[in-house]
Parts: structure tokens; sequence; C-alpha cells
């Protein structure tokens, strides 16, 4: 009797002692969260009175407006931001109703950045803002002081952001319009 409890323990330390955990290989099949930001400054503004802070579009940015909503007729945009100005709100219009999506004001300047990217993760944004707030938001989107106050006269620039996994990739990309010139 002895030597079977000695023999069970022996057999039960050598199984004990001989097992090591296998090591686990786990790969990564999830998929990657990809955020896509579409970022233009408004078309063209009514200049006709230099006192009116807050002007509508002219003829040429009514037309931008409608020739951006052909840009993005093929992204299938989940949110559409702008400011809360006439000129932002009348760029983004054609492209809200093409898509029927409703727009969504932001003020860049208390935007939260973090918070925005973890709202839009996984969807395509199309964001509407001014000369100065269009490259800043796009730099902190970006980590990094890339780009610069845009030319007055620049409404047709567009800056892609996409994020994969929280890594930002961005471009510049330019359009020209063949929009009606009357302001």
């Amino acid at each position: 009797m002895k030597q079977s409890i000695l023999l069970v323990f022996s057999f039960l330390l050598i199984g004990f002692s001989s097992c090591k955990e296998e090591p686990q290989i786990t790969e990564d099949y999830s998929t990657p969260s990809v955020s896509t930001f579409y970022f233009i400054r408004h078309a063209e503004k009514d200049r006709s009175d230099s006192e009116n802070i807050d002007p509508e579009l002219s003829q040429a940015g009514l037309g931008r407006a409608m020739h951006w909503a052909e840009i993005l007729n093929d992204v299938s945009l989940d949110a559409i931001y702008t400011t809360d100005f006439e000129r932002t709100s009348m760029t983004a219009a054609p492209t809200s109703v093409k898509q029927e999506i409703t727009v969504q004001y932001y003020d860049p300047e208390i935007i939260d950045i973090e918070q925005f990217k973890a709202d839009n993760l996984n969807k395509n944004v199309l964001v509407v803002g001014h000369s100065n707030t269009t490259p800043s938001m796009v730099n902190k989107m970006i980590g990094e002081d890339k780009y610069y106050d845009m030319d007055d006269h620049d409404n047709g620039s567009m800056f892609i952001v996409q994020m994969v996994n929280g890594k930002a990739t961005d471009m510049r990309l330019s359009f020209n319009c063949n929009c009606p010139t009357r302001e």
C-alpha cells in the first residue's frame, strides 16, 4: 500500500513538473477601425456688403456647393458638420439633401478633438469650415502643424484625413469649378 501511494505521488509529481503551459498563438483577425474625414472650406461668399459678418453664398458659391455634392456623390457619408454660419450651412446643404443627412453644428474654438474622433469612429464625415478653422482642425486631427490658413479665395481645397486604428494619414486636393462667376 505504501508503495502504491508513493507510486501515485510520483506520477502526480512528474505530471505536474512536466506540464508546462503551451504558448498561446493569438492572431488578431479583427477588422481595423477606419474613419475618413473630408474637410472643406465654405464656398464663395457674397462680398457685396463688407459689413455683413454672416453673408450667404454668391452665385459662384452656390455653384461650388453643388459641385461639392457631385464630388462627394460616391462617398457614403455618415455625418456632416458645419460651423453655425450661413456660408458653411449653404455649402453643406446640397450634399446634405442629396445624401439625406441632417447637418450638425460644431464650434471649432471649443471642439474636443479626441471626442470628435471617438464620436465618428468608422464613419465617413464631411466637415465644412473656414479659411482658418479648416487647416487648424486638420492639424489637430493629424497631431502636427502641417497646414496653414488658406488664401481668402481658396474655396476649392479638400483635406482628407483617414484614421486607421488611430493612426492618421492626410492629403490635400484642389478642385477647380466651372461655377458661375457673378458676385
